[in-house]
């Protein structure tokens, strides 16, 4: 079996000189669109699959993390059963059953993706239950995308939040590694719990799921997990307009020739917002995965 750092794919890193003239920035996209199943999910992923003892694995996802789990139980030899919103981009769901695992498809205005996942785990007692974000599994995976930046001298970070797993992983590598390196989360605006709950030094749920075109950041809440090393660790959020995720992946496609997913697209989209802010900075955006259906891309490019 491999090893976490022999099975992940290194990073991405793009010097585009269209983008930074177009921005007047210095700019590093950072994609994980090449990884494994489409996104930094598999680097969680895998951890979790090599690490816990059951032979089956039941978790809840709106597609990038439950590919991902997919494919590691695939090449571990584990079952999996992933929970998704009928909703979840077509493309991540026939990902999940390419992979031999099943995708558990639910109404999330009658049933929440944890309520359906209690209810599974009275039926697979066995399954070992992963969270797409707060599991110490998970973080310790993303932290190995923290890894690849810390070399690197950066002023800025910027990383796309739904749950907060892959913030907290890169916050983690950075202090393990005694890294300076700003970290500064980009979040949807129609989804700002994160923003709030950092504001208020405290978690701070969403009522419901948000109707955000970043549907990988449809999260009610940052993890248990994640909130501490996000509230030390962050050096503030971002709240992107849908507007602005739209704008960002057109950039990325017509000056890049990149792909990326709504919410891979919220780091550049937080530039967008806010380009004084990084003015004379040098900047990573990290585009989390590029995995989205190619009808709604097609409208939002």
């Amino acid at each position: 079996m491999l090893s976490l750092l022999d099975a992940v794919r290194p990073t991405t890193f793009i010097e585009s000189s269209k983008l930074r003239d177009h921005l007047g920035l210095d700019l590093t996209i950072v994609s994980e669109a090449f990884q494994h199943t489409g996104s930094f999910k598999f680097r969680a992923a895998y951890n979790v699959a090599i690490n816990v003892p059951n032979d089956s694995v039941l978790t809840a996802s709106s597609g990038n993390f439950g590919q991902a789990i997919a494919y590691a139980c695939k090449l571990t030899g584990k079952k999996c059963t992933v929970v998704m919103p009928e909703t979840s981009a077509q493309v991540k769901i026939d990902a999940v059953r390419s992979f031999g695992a099943t995708a558990d498809l639910i109404d999330v205005a009658k049933v929440g993706r944890i309520e359906r996942v209690a209810q599974l785990a009275q039926e697979m007692p066995e399954a070992y239950i992963a969270s797409p974000y707060d599991d110490e599994f998970v973080i310790e995976g993303n932290s190995t995308l923290g890894d690849e930046l810390a070399d690197k001298d950066f002023d800025c970070v910027i990383v796309p939040v739904g749950g907060g797993g892959l913030i907290s992983g890169v916050i983690r590598s950075f202090c393990n590694s005694g890294v300076t390196t700003e970290v500064i989360a980009a979040e949807p605006l129609l989804g700002n719990d994160g923003a709030r709950s950092f504001k208020a030094g405290e978690i701070i749920a969403n009522e419901s799921e948000p109707k955000t075109i970043a549907d990988g950041a449809r999260t009610v809440s940052l993890g248990n997990l994640n909130w501490p090393i996000i509230k030390d660790g962050a050096k503030d959020f971002i709240e992107v307009s849908d507007e602005k995720i739209a704008e960002a992946m057109k950039l990325y496609f017509g000056l890049v020739n990149l792909k990326s997913e709504p919410t891979g697209a919220l780091s550049f989209g937080a530039i967008l917002e806010q380009p004084e802010r990084f003015a004379g900075k040098k900047i990573a955006a990290i585009v989390s995965g590029g995995n989205v259906d190619p009808d709604i891309y097609r409208r939002l490019i």
